[in-house]
């Protein structure tokens, strides 16, 4: 179990943090529970960040960031601070942003995110391809609704 392998891993001096990714807060609430202090836990899950915050995360390893940088921040931030109401106040308020980022494989969608923002073209090395338009104009479409300027 990943509780067990966390609880290993905490134990050696050179480890000091692991990113959570698999979405299962359960789980995390285990392995956190085990660990104690000796392991720091980031969230690897954009739309997770005030869950992860309210366990006990350190914050978060973020894709959102790349094009949401603020929002991202404050919403770590909070929780952090124990203001979890705003955390997830923001949290629920971007969640279609967050779950928009993730409707094909990363780094897809923040690729086309960033080049729409104009920081990049959108070009990806194979096997990755250009998202379908569809899931794009419902990218573009979030970020409009977030206040990204596109």
């Amino acid at each position: 179990h990943i509780s067990e392998t966390y609880l290993e891993l905490s134990k050696l001096p050179l480890v000091n943090s692991a990113k959570e990714a698999n979405g299962d807060i359960s789980a995390l609430a285990q392995s956190m529970a085990l660990c104690g202090d000796n392991l720091n836990f980031y969230s690897g899950n954009d739309d997770q960040i005030t869950a992860f915050m309210a366990l006990g995360a350190k914050g978060v390893i973020s894709v959102l960031a790349n094009i949401a940088p603020k929002l991202t921040h404050d919403i770590a931030q909070y929780g952090l601070e124990g203001d979890l109401k705003k955390s997830a106040e923001l949290q629920l308020e971007y969640i279609d942003l967050c779950n928009a980022l993730f409707c094909d494989v990363n780094p897809i969608p923040v690729k086309a995110a960033m080049a729409k923002m104009g920081f990049c073209e959108d070009y990806l090395r194979l096997p990755l391809t250009s998202m379908e338009e569809a899931h794009k104009l419902k990218l573009f479409e979030e970020m409009r609704k977030a206040g990204i300027n596109i």
